[in-house]
């Protein structure tokens, strides 16, 4: 019988390529995981990792046990839902990762609406970016995440969750307002020679960025580094520098600051949780909210032509 945390490590040790790092996810010494890997060679009665100096690969037959631990995982979060199912009482501690732009429009919310529904559920509110969150909630550190995934990229959900989409959430325009004019004459090209500001890389905001004004024929000039992009309103507002950040940050520009929501794809906010998990009754309680919660801000955040321009003021 093969053991279900050995295929764990060698689950991560095929997507992160290093034993110090599936060490470092599970909180071992990388000796103890090479046992451990050793131990599930021996279980599988295959060879499963080829050596090569200080590193190690997964042979055939390693990559495809490492690619059906998923599968088993799977149906083990269904028969843990299954016997969860059987209690009427929602009851226990919710760990919600939650991207920082999302906590105040989505995570503060569903706070609230638990409070009400489901008041002996305990949310526990983590902030993180979803490349942190996807990893915590794969190492059981979470059990629900709200991420994000920006259509331009065209990134597929992680491997080993459920993804529940929320609503979508338009890419903005923020400049100061003397240059709005030029703006809807000429496009982004009007702001070719201005100072960018954008969140600092690695940064799927800032590929985001960088790939709108790469097709609109020019490479902006970062000037700015900031991680809190709803704040960096308030250097648009000094007149000095544009930006493009997630329509969600923009509901209260600064006077100076003009906002105008940009055509095409934005980004899908988006529940995620370990597959199968969706079916364990806390988790499907917080999901139901989350999706009415979505659906409100759904309709808040559609674009609306001309409308879609919302100004400071001065």
């Amino acid at each position: 019988m093969l053991d279900v945390k050995r295929m764990v490590m060698l689950r991560d040790l095929a997507e992160h390529g290093k034993v110090t790092a599936v060490a470092e996810l599970h909180g071992v010494t990388p000796s103890a995981v090479s046992q451990q890997l050793r131990a599930l060679e021996t279980e599988a009665g295959a060879s499963l990792l080829l050596r090569e100096g200080r590193g190690v690969r997964l042979t055939a037959a390693g990559a495809a046990l490492a690619a059906s631990c998923e599968q088993v995982l799977a149906a083990l979060e269904r028969a843990e839902g299954a016997v969860r199912a059987l209690d009427d009482d929602l009851t226990g501690e919710l760990r919600i990762g939650c991207a920082p732009s999302a906590l105040r429009s989505v995570a503060a919310p569903l706070v609230a609406r638990l409070a009400g529904r489901h008041p002996r559920i305990r949310p526990r509110i983590v902030q993180c970016e979803p490349q942190d969150a996807v990893v915590r909630l794969k190492q059981h550190g979470l059990d629900l995440a709200v991420s994000y995934r920006y259509h331009l990229l065209g990134s597929p959900p992680p491997g080993g969750t459920t993804a529940v989409p929320l609503f979508d959430d338009p890419l903005a325009l923020a400049v100061p307002d003397d240059l709005l004019d030029a703006v809807r004459a000429d496009g982004l090209g009007a702001l070719s020679d201005r100072a960018w500001i954008s969140a600092p890389p690695p940064s799927t905001c800032r590929d985001v960025l960088l790939h709108a004004c790469r097709n609109a024929g020019f490479t902006p000039r970062i000037e700015h580094d900031c991680e809190d992009l709803g704040a960096a309103l308030a250097l648009v507002a000094t007149g000095h520098a544009v930006t493009i950040l997630p329509r969600l940050l923009c509901a209260a520009p600064p006077p100076g600051a003009a906002v105008l929501t940009l055509p095409g794809g934005g980004r899908t906010i988006e529940a995620l949780v370990r597959a199968g998990a969706e079916q364990q009754p806390a988790i499907g309680a917080a999901l139901e909210l989350l999706r009415e919660i979505g659906a409100d801000l759904g309709a808040a955040h559609r674009p609306r032509a001309e409308r879609g321009v919302v100004s400071g003021g001065r």
